[in-house]
């Protein structure tokens, strides 16, 4: 079957966003209170159609406005690289934080490109690592789960994915129906269905189908279902679902991850499938992934979400706010 083929069997599978994405139309928003919206998606599809270079120079607009603009988001990612990088100085750290707010604005103009122009428009410009233990993992037929992490090619990532091979990820939905309509379908285009981020039931078949899928470890959902595990050394609250599902499915779980280069084009890592995991212990699973996730920002490391608070929980006896307030 080919890649296009596959992924359109996966559209037409049932699987999808669980909320009502799937009955809504684009009519059903006609109404004045969803004009602003309309707008705003407007806006994007004219972002897509930019010149690559003109994105650029318009996100690191944006990025430095967000960074003087936003101080609460700026306070999050000062506060994550300076526990994540202890060995850059105060003015190094200044300058990586400043980055990251480009390259995640940058990144929203890329997400645009991703939704409302064809992938096809990447494949000059994109470097593929490691395609090969991708395959092999593929070949056992037993499922993949791709460790993949927030960078800010987060969308254009799974559309550069689409060159090579397909799968399925784990969505969030938008509390704005139109948004998340419209954020639902152009993920479509180029993911092999969508799963709402709770349907752990829905992954599992989908693996046991032999199925690739999206999914991201790297956020703090809160201590229930996690366990503290290093992340560039500072103890972070770490799913352990992942580990669980691999080991419930006999799945591979493959290191995923994507960034734009300097020269103007993106590099596309894949890692081999993962040895002796799980191993039965969760805090030694899950340093094993936060280390290869820590090792993949280690590249670009200015091309993360910084801006999460990826430390919020803390473990028992250490329950100071590190971002402050509660």
């Amino acid at each position: 079957m080919s890649e296009t083929s596959q992924r359109h069997s996966g559209q037409q599978s049932g699987i999808s966003s669980s909320n009502s994405a799937g009955k809504l139309r684009y009519s059903d928003f006609t109404h004045p209170k969803y004009w602003l919206t309309w707008i705003g998606i407007a806006c994007l599809w004219v972002a897509a159609k930019l010149p690559l270079i003109a994105q650029r120079i318009l996100g690191k607009g944006l990025g430095l406005l967000g960074y003087y603009c936003i101080p609460r988001r700026r306070q999050v990612a000062e506060v994550n690289i300076r526990l994540c990088f202890p060995e850059l100085s105060a003015e190094e750290q200044k300058s990586l934080v400043k980055q990251a707010f480009v390259s995640n604005a940058i990144g929203f103009f890329e997400a645009a490109s991703a939704w409302f122009s064809s992938p096809e428009r990447f494949r000059p410009i994109t470097n593929v690592h490691g395609l090969e233990y991708l395959q092999a993992a593929q070949a056992k037929g037993n499922g993949v789960i791709l460790l993949g992490g927030h960078y800010s090619t987060l969308d254009l990532g799974g559309a550069l994915f689409s060159l090579y091979s397909s799968a399925a990820s784990m969505q969030r939905d938008h509390d704005n129906p139109l948004f998340n309509l419209v954020m639902t379908r152009r993920r479509l285009r180029f993911c092999d269905g969508l799963l709402s981020k709770d349907d752990l039931r829905g992954l599992i078949k989908l693996l046991r189908d032999g199925r690739t899928i999206w999914y991201a470890t790297d956020q703090d959902y809160g201590k229930r279902g996690s366990v503290f595990a290093p992340f560039f050394g500072v103890p972070a609250a770490t799913i352990t679902a992942t580990a669980r599902i691999a080991n419930k499915t006999g799945a591979a779980v493959v290191p995923f991850s994507h960034f734009r280069n300097a020269k103007g084009g993106y590099e596309v890592y894949f890692g081999k499938a993962l040895e002796a995991y799980p191993s039965g212990d969760d805090v030694s699973d899950a340093t094993t992934t936060n280390k290869i996730i820590e090792e993949e920002i280690r590249r670009y490391p200015d091309q993360y979400l910084w801006m999460h608070k990826r430390f919020k929980s803390q473990p028992e006896g250490e329950d100071h706010h590190l971002y402050g307030g509660k």
